[in-house]
């Protein structure tokens, strides 16, 4: 027997009353009400959606979207078992929950008491409702949660795509689970399998819809040094692009051959190193210091497992690099050396102090450009040979616009690390 894709009456009963309750709580909201302070694309749509994507530029107000949304769930009855997940633990503290725009904050506003309880991952409201906090960088987290209401944010920023699955598996609670997540646009599959569903609704704007927000020196400075760039584009005007005409990598490319389980899922590996370019100044303003970590599988294959750049001194830095020099069991450090020298060297022996680390430093002096020390590596990625052991946002939206930009900190870094595990390509990038 074939089952009838008609739907029962009750559940179009159930549909209509759920957007008459939707009218009725949003009557008098101070965010989302007809006098409430946020603008027209900030408010949730109606309809019945499961995912309401808010895609937008930074400084939009993303943050204050969803943290109101959660605090609107909660405080009139709708949301009872609520997840809130981030790329981070450190993500979910700083900006969903203490962050200027967090769930503190709203709530504060609102006169909904919560209290945070960070060692138990836990927000618990004052009716009692409870939200569990849960880092995308622990899918496996996310096996066995149930909710009715989640709010997750930067999903171009996760590094595993299955968290996001994992979780649309347990939101299936009461007779109305919904979630919305909130992300600066990047082409990733994800965010394209939301856009083609027909459960999401797609909202979002540009940085200087919230002008009136926003510092005007910052808006001043993002205008000069983005305006009409790609990056800009993408990162204030919330455009989604794909593949960038004249980068050497394709995102298509990196997806095509990134490794989606985590670590522990990956080939054994038989040599690690940790990459640094160390910028040349410290402070708000300077260049980032790139730091990728990279290995080789015991199947041959190369496996790309951290990426990130940081406006460090020196000594942080180096801690960085140590941290995950010991993170990972890596074989050696690699340094560019052509601005610091043995001071290189010291700096990050001088990280190890008070612990039981000696680690190899291999000081590289590039003595070709970037982009021919990258080609090499680029070829590997079109053998698909390299993969990225879940996903790196900045890393990647510079690997797809270099050489295009100035932005290639972490490029450097990646090839460095690359290079180190894969000594057949080290002529090409070292000259040695």
């Amino acid at each position: 027997m074939v089952a009838s894709a008609v739907q029962p009456h009750h559940l179009y009963v159930a549909a209509a009353d759920r957007r008459r309750q939707d009218e009725q709580k949003r009557s008098n909201d101070p965010w989302d009400g007809p006098n409430g302070t946020a603008r027209p694309n900030q408010r949730a749509p109606d309809g019945d959606w499961r995912t309401w994507l808010i895609m937008a530029g930074r400084g939009y107000g993303k943050t204050r979207c969803g943290a109101e949304w959660i605090r609107k769930r909660v405080q009139t009855g709708t949301g009872k078992h609520v997840i809130i997940a981030g790329p981070t633990s450190a993500d979910i503290r700083d900006i969903m929950i203490q962050g200027e725009s967090g769930l503190e904050a709203v709530c504060e506003r609102a006169g909904l008491g919560m209290v945070y309880e960070p060692s138990k991952r836990r927000v618990t409201f004052a009716n009692g409702v409870k939200a569990i906090l849960v880092s995308a960088d622990e899918p496996k987290r996310f096996r066995g949660l149930q909710s009715d209401t989640v709010w997750a944010d930067e999903i171009a920023s996760w590094r595993y795509p299955d968290a996001w699955d994992q979780m649309v598996f347990g939101n299936r609670l009461g007779t109305d689970p919904r979630r919305v997540a909130t992300t600066t646009p990047r082409p990733l599959p994800l965010i394209k399998k939301l856009i083609a569903n027909p459960r999401t609704i797609v909202t979002g704007g540009s940085t200087f819809e919230n002008a009136a927000n926003l510092s005007d020196d910052f808006l001043i400075e993002v205008r000069e040094a983005y305006e009409g760039t790609t990056l800009g584009r993408q990162e204030l005007y919330a455009e989604l692009l794909d593949d960038v005409e004249g980068a050497l990598w394709k995102r298509s490319l990196i997806d095509l051959y990134r490794f989606t389980g985590t670590l522990d899922d990956a080939p054994p590996l038989t040599k690690v190193a940790v990459a640094v370019d160390p910028a040349t100044t410290f402070g708000e303003n300077s260049d980032e210091t790139g730091i990728a970590v990279a290995g080789l599988g015991n199947d041959g294959e190369v496996y790309v497992l951290h990426g990130s750049g940081h406006r460090d001194s020196p000594q942080q830095w180096a801690m960085r690099a140590v941290g995950l020099y010991e993170q990972y069991a890596a074989n050696e450090i690699v340094a560019e050396s052509n601005q610091g020298g043995e001071m290189v060297r010291q700096t990050i022996l001088n990280a190890c102090k008070g612990m039981a680390l000696n680690p190899r430093i291999r000081l590289i002096h590039a003595s070709r450009g970037k982009q021919v020390r990258a080609e090499p590596v680029v070829a590997l990625y079109e053998q698909g040979r390299v993969h990225h052991v879940g996903m790196f946002g900045t890393l990647e939206d510079q690997q797809c616009t270099f050489p295009l930009t100035d932005d290639d900190d972490q490029v450097d870094a990646l090839v460095h690390a690359i290079t180190a595990v894969a000594p057949a390509q080290r002529r090409g990038i070292w000259g040695t």
